[in-house]
């Protein structure tokens, strides 16, 4: 019997409480038609999707390029014609080929990447995951980054199993009213006529999970399958037959009802996903995962599923659980924005982990020590899911390297006694997956001319023709047909939205020319919460006209994105840009298109000659879109926040100046936006529009060229996921082997150790410091010899690490610049002291201090920081 169902498309049919499937059935010269429309590989594969198109090309058009509807929309006559034509026949078995080459083949993680220690396997879990359009199961960055992952671990070889939840009615369609209001409706998804299959038993039976809910109702779900290249995705669904009408709308829409809801979402998703995952294993054979990678908070639950199988399965205590747990987990940050973060009350969690509902062996105090926000500063009430995550990991991560930073000061009150840089949250910038996000049309040009490594490396890009790269010319001329691509499409999505704002087409000609494909366009295109700021092009609005219709320089915008129905100020922000759109004065010049989504995307972010971003500096943890903008050839101009911050570097686009330390938001929106104006008045415009004789603007394609030289390469998620394989799943499985192996030995070990040094820490104390080599003023390159004497009580000096941190001082004697080196024991005096001795040369000139503080140690910590625990002596 198979695991799954593997029949080429479906369409359910009810009539009261009976459901059944009508198979499309392929004549078996198709037959592989069935593999590739239900391997999501052909979203981001060329030749699959032309050879899905080729077989009805308005059809395909007809369906949205979405291969199960257009095989399950194909007659039983035409399927019979298509058998006979021997050349489609030969693509199609030569495509199934490569497919099965492709998922079988080793690839940069069995052949390149060699460390004994790399997981067999790792679970990630997501709330949501931008693959394709066709699959729609995503709002925003965080979704699209999500799908970048796993597609770049397909194409790295790397074992992953993704998880996540099948949404109902996925996020909402946007469309406007006549007024320029967001509207929003929720079309239901069938999974039957997705590209998913059922997780089945061996009988055929769908495999199922559940988990309890309180008042003695259980929620059940089943899983469907997404096969995205070699990663499978687990996407969990509570709308079966099992559940009662409550239980049924768990999984209805994505970020929507209330708190009880979503937290029902969260528990499906945590507990849920890692019982999806065991069933999996259990059917297929695959690997057990040593490695859990918590993407945002919304998926923290996990790890209290993982604490209780130890308890119940192997006789742990919560404690040794825990650490066992934590061994295996990685988790990532994408919010710097408190808002931004799952946040429950205690009541709540303790209706779901308390009384009639408590686990086996899992006390609820433990599970609300997990989430508390029981620091100066913290709500006692609350339960919070980020900070959940990060305890229960072992590494964490923010999303770009100004994002690490403003995440070590957001948490920086669970970490007390160290510095914020200390602060254990490392970074691995975003990237975006390429083949999904670079258009067919400039793919087939590059790959025609250089070769896979030249363009890997991006070197390729600065060739000249002689040898062997593009002209300036062909470059620009493939800009002009993207451009030219966008603003057709983009013609035909703003008709479209008039006439669902109830407009006649008899007063529509105008949009026959809406935008110009010769005139510089500019794109801006993203969620819409209030620190995106959306409408800051609008602060000045008879300078921005101006802008939109110089008769020599115009620029035209276009502006899209989506607002979560319960922000109204973001809801407003859209309301205000449309309305601005509408005048008769800018609206061939700036447009806004409904209804943003992946299918969008890929053709407005190749066309636009720039990318605009201008958040509410460092509010922005990442962002990709700019990104993908790169890949196709043009420019940023970007606030310097997220990756731009650490990117940007004075050719490959430009930097919006920011008023730090302006506190009245009025002021900081106007010096920002007249900065922007400013930009595209004397700099970008004056650019784009200076052509040579030719007709090519030279300065410009330089800048265009040094894009694609040194972004490209580094926005790769490819990038993206090797960082994470080197830096924090093969670091965590070495972990999680260590203390989550057959015994758990290490696991009970260590959290012995830590509930040993929590409790004698109060017995920790530095008594006094000496130095040898200390006066007024000293030369760099000296040496300073620090003792350390210190008293342990109960501990011993195996148990803590005595420290050093020295370095600049500011005028208030803070340590500004610093390093930690350790001193090493030297000798044993009476009742509980200790000596400490090292010497540490001076190497920065200015101003020096240091401090001496003594830290818990133990191999099987991360770091010293782990236990937030510090004693220090200020000299």
């Amino acid at each position: 019997m198979q695991t799954f169902q593997t029949f080429a498309s479906r369409l359910v049919c009810v009539r009261a409480i009976r459901r059944f499937t009508v198979r499309t059935v392929l004549p078996e010269a198709l037959k592989p038609l069935d593999t590739l429309a239900l391997n999501l590989r052909w979203s981001w594969h060329t030749p699959t999707r032309d050879l899905f198109a080729s077989l009805d090309p308005e059809l395909w058009k007809k369906v949205h390029g979405d291969p199960v509807a257009l095989l399950g929309s194909l007659s039983r006559k035409r399927l019979e014609q298509l058998a006979e034509d021997r050349a489609l026949v030969a693509e199609v078995r030569r495509l199934d080929e490569d497919l099965r080459r492709y998922l079988s083949e080793p690839r940069w993680y069995q052949n390149d990447f060699d460390d004994a220690d790399k997981p067999d396997a790792v679970a990630y879990f997501s709330a949501e995951y931008g693959i394709t359009a066709v699959l729609p199961q995503y709002s925003g960055g965080l979704g699209i980054l999500a799908g970048d992952h796993l597609k770049s671990a397909s194409d790295l070889g790397v074992p992953i199993v993704g998880v996540g939840l099948l949404y109902g009615a996925g996020y909402f369609k946007q469309s406007l009213t006549r007024d320029g209001w967001q509207h929003e409706t929720y079309p239901l998804l069938d999974p039957d006529n997705l590209p998913l299959t059922l997780l089945r038993e061996a009988d055929g039976t769908a495999a199922k999970v559940s988990l309890a809910l309180p008042g003695g109702r259980t929620l059940h779900a089943q899983v469907w399958l997404a096969q995205v290249g070699r990663v499978p995705l687990l996407l969990l669904d509570s709308n079966i037959a099992e559940n009662d009408d409550s239980a049924r709308r768990v999984t209805d829409r994505l970020y929507g009802g209330s708190a009880d809801h979503r937290l029902r979402q969260e528990l499906l998703l945590g507990i849920g996903g890692v019982r999806a995952v065991r069933l999996y294993t259990r059917l297929t054979g695959a690997p057990t995962p040593q490695v859990y990678h918590c993407n945002e908070g919304h998926a923290g639950f996990l790890s209290v599923e993982r604490i209780r199988e130890l308890v119940a399965g192997q006789g742990l205590s919560f404690d040794a659980a825990l650490e066992a747990v934590k061994a295996g987990t990685v988790f990532t940050t994408h919010t710097p924005v408190p808002a931004g973060i799952s946040r429950y009350g205690t009541d709540l969690i303790a209706e779901y982990f308390g009384g009639g509902a408590e686990m086996d062996g899992i006390p609820l105090e433990k599970v609300l020590a997990l989430g508390a926000e029981d620091f100066e500063g913290g709500n006692p009430a609350v339960y919070n899911m980020a900070i959940m995550g990060l305890r229960a990991a072992k590494r964490a991560n923010g999303v770009a390297q100004l994002h690490g930073k403003v995440s070590r000061g957001m948490f920086h009150q669970l970490w007390p006694g160290f510095d914020v840089s200390e602060v254990p949250i490392t970074s691995i910038t975003n990237g975006v997956h390429g083949p999904t996000w670079v258009d067919p049309a400039f793919a087939e040009m590059v790959d025609g001319r250089l070769t896979p490594e030249q363009v890997e490396l991006g070197e390729g890009f600065l060739l000249t023709p002689e040898e062997g790269g593009l002209s300036d010319g062909e470059l620009w001329r493939m800009r002009g047909r993207l451009r030219s691509n966008l603003v057709s499409e983009a013609r035909r999505r703003v008709r479209k939205s008039w006439v669902d704002r109830g407009a006649s087409p008899a007063e529509l000609s105008w949009t026959d020319d809406v935008l110009d494909p010769d005139v510089l366009t500019i794109g801006f295109a993203r969620r819409v919460p209030t620190y995106k700021r959306l409408t800051l092009m609008l602060s000045d609005p008879e300078r921005f006209t101006r802008l939109l219709t110089d008769p020599e320089r115009p620029i035209q915008i276009i502006v899209a994105g989506k607002s979560h129905p319960d922000d109204e100020q973001g809801v407003g922000l859209i309301q205000k840009l449309v309305q601005f759109a509408d005048d008769a004065g800018v609206r061939e010049r700036i447009v806004f298109l409904p209804n943003y989504d992946i299918a969008m995307a890929q053709t407005l972010m190749p066309g636009c000659d720039v990318w605009l971003n201008n958040p509410l500096r460092p509010l922005e943890a990442s962002g990709t879109s700019g990104m993908k903008c790169a890949l196709n050839g043009a420019l940023n101009l970007s606030i310097l926040d997220g990756w731009w911050d650490e990117w940007y570097d004075g050719r490959n686009g430009w930097a919006i100046p920011t008023a730090d330390g302006v506190e009245d938001p009025a002021e900081r929106d106007r010096l920002e936006a007249a900065a922007l104006y400013e930009l595209l008045e004397d700099t970008v415009a004056p650019r784009f529009y200076d052509r040579d004789a030719e007709g090519v603007p030279r300065h410009w394609m330089e800048m265009v060229r040094h894009t694609l030289a040194t972004l490209g390469p580094k926005v790769q998620a490819t990038r993206m996921v090797r960082d994470y394989v080197e830096r924090l799943y093969t670091p965590v499985a070495r972990s999680a082997r260590a203390l989550d192996g057959a015994t758990h030995d290490g696991a009970r070990e260590l959290a012995d150790w830590k509930n040993r040094v929590r409790g004698a820490w109060h017995g920790v104390r530095v008594d006094h410091v000496e130095a040898d080599g200390v006066a007024d003023v000293v030369n760099v390159g000296d040496r300073i010899e620090v003792t350390a004497y210190v008293s342990l009580g109960e501990l011993g000096p195996q148990d803590v690490q005595v420290q050093v941190v020295g370095g600049r001082v500011d005028d208030e004697d803070h340590l500004t610049e610093f390093r930690v080196f350790p001193l090493t024991l030297s000798q044993t005096l009476e009742g509980g002291r200790y000596a400490f001795v090292g010497a540490h040369e001076l190497e920065l000139a200015g101003p020096f201090g240091y401090t001496v503080r003594v830290v818990p140690n133990h191999d099987d910590i991360a770091a010293v920081t782990e236990l937030g625990l510090a004693v220090g002596a200020h000299h």
